[in-house]
Parts: structure tokens; C-alpha cells; sequence
């Protein structure tokens, strides 16, 4: 009823295998290997199920996967009418990531003006702040006391987490709605090309909370952290169908 996509990089220059997980609540599994992560990488799951006598469209209700556009494709094409879900695992990744690249290009035109306020700032500000120790916690305060772009963008990540507390889609999207248009106010690139890519995806994100906040990508990155581990403890393949046999064997 429910498959979760992603991709999983097994080798150095970009080589990639598409993985396809079973997400029900009972049974979460590895279903599907492919090689590389195109559409034809994907399409490849779809055309096992129907020479198994599985009719994708019809049993398949939820799935779950990142921004990959190839996925987003392939997945509007084969299950048009499954809930499509993208979560708050990819969404803060690339809130952090945003964060990330205004700390660093302004603690560097700090730095060659002689301040360092935000030297050793990075994980004090894209860490969750209850998870912060105390010594931390004071550091971070000292740092929010300055009127900087850095504090600009840590604010907004931070009043997106209220987002994922709501239950009710329409709620959901009035938030989304209102963080998105002060994200497109602050200024601030980064940011702003997240807020316009949440706005592409605002439809798949509400998604989340249509499907009772049930499936998320967090398990689709916990069934990948057990294939990367499987790749360390072989220190590498030698080739494709190794992976293969090694991954459906785990």
C-alpha cells in the first residue's frame, strides 16, 4: 500500500542505485534495486510489478520520496492517483543548508573586517536548540544579540518548525503560505530559493498531513543508513550485481 523511493550513492563519480522500500506498517522492507537514478532507473521497479501480475496504480496508495525530479516524474506518471508525500526530512536539510551558505559567506566578509562573531557558529545554529548543552545555549544567545543576516536566516528556519505540529491540511497550509512570503521578503537568496521551492512542492508537501502525518522519508533514510552500512562492511563492490545480491540478502 505504501513504497518509499530514494537513491543511495555506492561508489565514488557519482554513481547512484535507486532503492524502492515497502512502508506498510508491518512490513518495511527492501522491494527493488536499479542502477543509477534516472527515470529509466525507476521505471525499471514498475515494469517488474507488471510482469509480476501487480497493478501499480490500483494497490499502491502512498509514496514517499525527495525533490528528485526524475522520481517526481516518474511517480506522476505511474501513480497518479496515489498520495504523493514529501516530508520534513528533505525540507529541513534544505532549510540547513540554506542557513549554512549565508553563516558562511557572511562570517567570511566578517572576517576580513576583523569581527568574529560567527567563528565556530555552525553547528550552534543548525542544531535543534533543545538538543544545544548549556555553555552552547549561552553562545548562541550572545550570537542572536547582533542584527545580522546569519540571525535573519536562523529566525526563519526556526519559525518553520511550528509547521510540523499542525494536524489539519488547511492549517498546514496557511502556515506554509505565511513562511513562504516572509521568506520571500528577508532578502536573502538562500532562502528565498527554498521558499520558492516549497512553493512547487506545496501540494506534495500538505500531502503529509492528508495522509495523517502516517508516512514520512525518515524511514526511508533509516532503511538506507542499514545499505550504507552494508557497502562499509564490504569496503566497496566490484560490481552492480553484487550490490544487488548483497542488499536483497540484508
Amino acid at each position: 500500500e505504501a513504497i518509499g523511493v530514494d537513491e543511495v550513492a555506492y561508489a565514488k563519480g557519482h554513481r547512484y542505485a535507486t532503492l524502492v522500500y515497502q512502508l506498510d506498517g508491518d512490513t518495511r522492507r527492501l522491494l527493488y534495486v536499479s542502477e543509477g537514478r534516472s527515470v529509466k532507473s525507476l521505471l525499471r521497479f514498475f515494469r517488474m510489478l507488471k510482469r509480476s501480475g501487480i497493478h501499480a496504480e490500483q494497490s499502491i496508495g502512498f509514496v514517499c520520496s525527495d525533490m528528485w525530479r526524475a522520481y517526481l516524474k516518474v511517480i506522476k506518471t505511474k501513480l497518479p492517483l496515489a498520495l504523493h508525500i514529501l516530508d520534513r526530512y528533505h525540507i529541513v536539510a534544505n532549510l540547513n543548508r540554506a542557513l549554512d551558505q549565508v553563516r558562511t559567506d557572511e562570517a567570511r566578509q566578517l572576517s576580513a573586517e576583523g569581527w568574529s562573531i560567527l567563528k565556530r557558529s555552525r553547528w550552534l545554529l543548525l542544531k535543534r536548540r533543545k538538543r544545544l548543552k548549556h555553555r552552547q545555549r549561552y553562545s548562541l544567545r550572545n550570537i542572536l544579540q547582533w542584527d545580522l543576516r546569519t540571525v535573519r536566516a536562523y529566525l526563519l528556519k526556526e519559525s518553520l518548525q511550528a509547521l510540523w505540529e499542525y494536524r489539519s491540511p488547511a492549517y498546514a497550509a496557511q502556515c506554509l503560505d505565511a513562511w513562504c512570503r516572509q521568506a520571500m521578503r528577508s532578502r536573502l537568496e538562500p532562502m528565498k530559493k527554498v521558499a520558492r521551492s516549497l512553493r512547487d512542492h506545496r501540494e506534495l508537501i500538505l500531502n503529509w498531513f492528508r495522509a495523517k502525518r502516517q508516512y514520512n522519508s525518515g524511514i526511508v533514510e533509516a532503511l538506507n543508513g542499514v545499505a550504507k552500512l552494508r557497502f562499509r562492511k564490504a569496503f566497496g563492490f566490484r560490481t552492480f550485481e553484487a550490490i544487488e545480491v548483497a542488499l536483497y540478502h540484508q
